[in-house]
């Protein structure tokens, strides 16, 4: 019986999913597949891999994350080889929000690429999982889609989408052996928040990492990284309006 896991990660260059690759690649019998949309960046990140953990399979796999064809056919080029046990869906950029209130081309950008494409890989992984009735969906929406804010609406608004589309997969699939788990890091220290002031007090990917893959693990409904973000968004979310609006936030 083969009891090697195989795990595609979505966007597997960003500082967050790289870290979590870390932590699979050192569990034993475990095959990763890299997607991505640049080659030269995920064979830096599949040789580091290979490095930290030289029994691991790694592949990589160059693709499109908006074109919907283009994503089914990659999703359905990953099951042809069979099984896929997790995946971790986990691209996205992080447009200033002012960029986006004065270029409408670049809003359109960040919603498709932080909501609708996140949105069709989990659709079109889940269309497979239902049919074994197996398997394990992960998705990174963010903090920042609990509630719409005057410093990042347009990045929320789309992190907000991803949170209906994991909580409409998350009732679909109750009862079956398809887990969804939606995860809502904090503000962390990578390359997409370099420019943010403060963020050297940001959560580290590598701290964020552990408690996405021990949720995954543990087949959480909802992942808080760090757990605090529950508190603090919990808090921002019931605010009434007439104390919300005289925040700067």
């Amino acid at each position: 019986m083969n009891t090697t896991k195989r795990i595609a990660i979505i966007g597997a260059t960003s500082s967050i999913a790289e870290n979590c690759a870390r932590i699979w690649a050192q569990k034993s019998s475990v095959e990763l597949i890299l997607v991505g949309r640049d080659q030269k960046k995920l064979e830096v990140v599949g040789a580091d891999l290979l490095v930290r953990s030289p029994k691991t399979k790694i592949e990589t796999l160059v693709t499109d994350f908006i074109d919907p064809t283009t994503i089914s056919k990659t999703v359905d080029s990953l099951f042809a080889a069979g099984p896929i046990d997790i995946v971790l869906i986990a691209h996205g950029t992080l447009p200033s929000q002012e960029d986006c209130q004065n270029n409408l081309a670049m809003n359109y950008s960040t919603l498709e690429i932080n909501g609708i494409s996140p949105a069709l890989y989990a659709e079109a992984f889940a269309k497979h999982m239902a049919k074994l009735n197996q398997g394990s969906i992960a998705i990174i929406g963010s903090v920042a889609g609990d509630r719409g804010r005057k410093s990042n609406y347009a990045y929320g608004a789309a992190k907000g989408l991803v949170t209906r589309y994991a909580q409409g997969l998350q009732h679909r699939f109750a009862g079956t052996n398809v887990h969804v788990s939606l995860i809502k890091p904090g503000p962390t220290n990578t390359p997409m928040t370099a420019s943010m002031k403060g963020n050297e007090k940001f959560a580290s990917p590598e701290e964020v990492a552990k408690i996405i893959t021990d949720g995954i693990d543990a087949q959480k409904i909802e992942i808080y990284a760090p757990a605090k973000w529950w508190l603090i968004m919990m808090v921002i979310r019931h605010l009434p309006r007439c104390i919300f609006n005289k925040m700067n936030i």
